[in-house]
């Protein structure tokens, strides 16, 4: 995958993190809080933006030095932060305790993006 995409991705997730973080806190606070899934939200939201900041240090290091492990660990972290935080948004909305299950996928492969990561600079010495 390109440094442009990876970039680019991980800034769309940058921002729908902040976005959505503000949305729960603010329009969706209430509804969150009688739900009692306001903590998932967040937790869902923080992930979304750890890991949309990984995504880019992983395209900034592919400027210079591109590796396949980089581009695995780009596809891990969309990947899962589509799976994890997104199942836990949906969860926390609509109280699907199926999407649960969707959620551990996506932590397999936000880890297996951080040791893709580490497996490029082992490769690359």
């Amino acid at each position: 995958m390109r440094h442009q995409v990876i970039i680019t991705i991980a800034s769309i997730l940058g921002a729908f993190a902040v976005i959505i973080g503000a949305f729960g806190a603010h329009a969706l606070s209430a509804t969150l809080e009688q739900n009692q899934h306001l903590e998932t939200f967040e937790i869902a939201s923080k992930y979304n933006f750890y890991h949309a900041l990984a995504l880019l240090f992983v395209g900034l290091i592919s400027l210079s030095n591109p590796s396949k492990y980089l581009t695995y660990s780009s596809w891990s972290f969309i990947i899962g932060t589509l799976f994890f935080s997104g199942s836990l948004y949906v969860l926390s909305l609509t109280n699907l305790k199926l999407l649960g299950a969707v959620a551990p996928i996506g932590g397999l492969c936000l880890i297996g993006g951080w040791i893709f990561i580490a497996i490029h600079f082992w490769e690359t010495k």
